[in-house]
């Protein structure tokens, strides 16, 4: 029988294409493709070179997907990758779609048929800004693999199947691990191009510090000004040091002109940080964060989401899970 590929491409963020990534492994799993991560974007490696093998522990091969060989063929779903395959997300969307980035139901032109697992082309495509699991639900609870398993267990099976970090991320990492026994509260504050709000956040870290007084802080953030405030404000404040943008502007992408695979395995670092920390103070709109939480397993009294009770979150997250 031949074989059949999933190419699962991304964009965004590392927390975004992180969880998309892992949706598209289970949607892998579950009609039996063998898997591609396709990260040629830019945005983390040069452009044109695929990121996610350098970044990460690769369990998978095929990196040298997007060949003359493959899209040559027309055996591709969606059909508009074909001949496309060497082409990433955002410029499919800038080419056939431009006013659908911004769209929750935009991508599934570019994205396999997640309802269904018996697509007979020998190459699919996925992608998503987001985690898929909602749409793939009713495969889910029929596959025995799947069907005792909450989502959150799913997605922390995957990180530790796929994600390893390189090499470099994992000795930082190990120099790291505090050598005094005291708690520890991470805490992620997005405070350029899309902030969090701020004032929760110091708040619950105001409360924390009050019942753990010798805590240490490991902050991880986007910004300069955030670093600054926090290290004047609370004692045994750590930070990892990297690069920080200027007000307002984000750290990856294509068009900075940071070393994209230095400051994309800088993030990891922070984010594998936070997940070792014995609390978690985040935002849920933020995947970085929420990918800390899948890794670290936190139980429900060690994580503290300041914006659990916000209904447009909440109504916004049931629209991406489900479109």
């Amino acid at each position: 029988m031949q074989s059949r590929t999933l190419v699962i491409k991304g964009k965004g963020g590392l927390g975004n294409r992180i969880l998309s990534a892992i949706s598209g492994l289970v949607y892998a799993d579950l009609s039996g493709r063998k898997p591609v991560i396709d990260w040629r974007d830019g945005s983390y490696a040069p452009l044109g070179e695929n990121a996610y093998p350098l970044l990460f522990q690769s369990p998978i091969g095929g990196e040298a997907i997007g060949g003359a060989t493959m899209d040559d063929g027309a055996d591709v779903c969606p059909a508009i990758w074909a001949g496309n395959l060497h082409r990433q997300p955002q410029d499919m969307i800038d080419t056939y779609m431009p006013r659908s980035h911004s769209n929750p139901w935009g991508y599934r032109r570019l994205c396999v048929d997640l309802k269904r697992l018996d697509q007979s082309q020998a190459v699919a495509v996925y992608w998503s800004y987001l985690p898929k699991l909602g749409r793939m639900r009713q495969h889910l609870r029929r596959d025995a693999r799947f069907a005792k398993r909450g989502e959150r267990e799913v997605f922390a099976n995957y990180l530790g199947r796929y994600f390893t970090p390189n090499a470099r991320v994992r000795h930082a990492l190990s120099q790291m691990r505090p050598t005094a026994k005291l708690p520890s509260i991470g805490v992620h504050i997005r405070f350029t191009d899309r902030k969090i709000p701020l004032g929760p956040v110091l708040k619950t870290l105001e409360q924390l510090k009050a019942r753990h007084p010798t805590a240490t802080v490991f902050l991880a953030t986007d910004s300069a000004e955030i670093e600054d405030r926090l290290k004047r404000a609370f004692d045994k404040v750590i930070t990892h040091p990297k690069r920080l943008g200027l007000a307002g502007a984000r750290l990856h992408g294509p068009d900075t002109t940071c070393n994209p695979l230095q400051e994309a395995e800088n993030a990891l670092i922070d984010m594998w940080q936070l997940s070792r920390c014995d609390h978690l103070i985040y935002s849920r709109r933020s995947t970085f964060s929420v990918t800390s939480g899948y890794l670290g397993r936190f139980d429900p009294a060690r994580i503290h989401d300041v914006e659990r009770y916000s209904p447009t979150l909440w109504a916004k997250e049931m629209l991406q899970r489900y479109a």
